[in-house]
Order: structure tokens, then sequence, then C-alpha cells
């Protein structure tokens, strides 16, 4: 158990409430020899000098919040929003150790979440024309007609729908242009 300036007992290896803010950060991390370890920051501080709010050895949510629940309530109700993960325990920390704040799901979560449901409707779509290829060789081998499989061209963009990046490379190649400044064709 450590002290902290204030003179209350917090059951975490850091617990520092003064750099309590109102939107904090939770996520859990390996520091070492395979221990978690959860920590919570200010984001005001952009990692920088005073964003350790608390860390807690381990991730059980009974553990956390009783190390959180130290720190003053009066302080723990300022915070407006904390950013956290998935995870289910996340969720319980955050209800009651921070009751007013709104919570949100940090942006790499999300976006691994909509990659991996793009992910799959990508590879159904493959075992789809997987599957009509095969169909169509054993169709043509039963008839007994030649196997030509269908060639598709690549789609081509007009300007418009192009990122200004790419309309205005300084490559002439990438731009569609010859180093002369021609069309290429």
């Amino acid at each position: 158990m450590e002290r902290h300036r204030r003179g209350t007992t917090c059951r975490a290896m850091a617990c520092l409430p003064e750099n309590i803010g109102e939107h904090l950060s939770i996520d859990e991390t390996s520091l070492s020899n395979g221990e978690l370890y959860t920590i919570v920051t200010n984001k005001a501080a952009h990692g920088r000098k005073h964003s350790i709010v608390a860390i807690v050895l381990g991730t059980d949510s009974d553990t956390v919040l009783h190390a959180l629940r130290q720190i003053n309530s009066r302080l723990r109700n300022k915070v407006i929003e904390i950013t956290l993960d998935l995870a289910d325990s996340m969720h319980r920390i955050c209800r009651y150790a921070f009751p007013r704040a709104k919570r949100v799901i940090d942006r790499f979560h999300v976006q691994k979440l909509a990659l991996e449901a793009v992910q799959e409707i990508r590879i159904k779509h493959r075992w789809d024309a997987v599957n009509a290829d095969t169909e169509a060789r054993e169709q043509a081998k039963l008839s007994g007609e030649k196997y030509v499989p269908e060639r598709l061209q690549m789609a081509t963009l007009s300007r418009s729908y192009l990122p200004v990046d790419v309309m205005h490379c300084s490559n002439p190649l990438i731009n569609g242009l010859n180093p002369n400044g021609s069309a290429l064709i």
C-alpha cells in the first residue's frame, strides 16, 4: 500500500488523485514478466508529466475498483468522459468508479471490429467466387466444352472520385502521364 500526498491510502502501485481530470483513459498492459496492470491516465496530460492517475497490479475488476474507490468520490465524479476497450471488466470498473462519466470505446478496438467484419465478408465472397468457378469448370467438363474463365477488367475511376493527394502527385506516371506530359494509353 502506498500513501499519496492527500494522506489517504490507495491499494494501487501508484495512485495520484491530484492528476485526475475530466477526460481519462483506462487500459491494461503487461509491464514485465507477463504481469498485467490496469493503468488510468489523464488525457489532458498527453502522456507527459502528471498523466498517471493510477496503476493497479492486475485486471480483476474488484481489485481495480477497490483501488480507484480510494480516490475521493468528489474527484471521481468530476470525470466527464473515460476511454476504454471493449472488455466487460473495464465497463464495470468505469461504471462504478466513475459513475457520471460517459464511456467511450477507443478507436483502435472499433477499427479492429470493423476490419474483422470486412475480412469475414471478403472471405465469404472469395469462397463464393471459388465455388462458382469450380462449378463452371465442372459444367464445362461434363458438357465437353473448353472452360474459359471470365476475365474482369480493372475498374477505372473518374478523377472526381480520387483523393486530392492522388490527383496532384508530383510523379507524372502516377497522374497517368508520360514524363513528357502526354497521356498514357
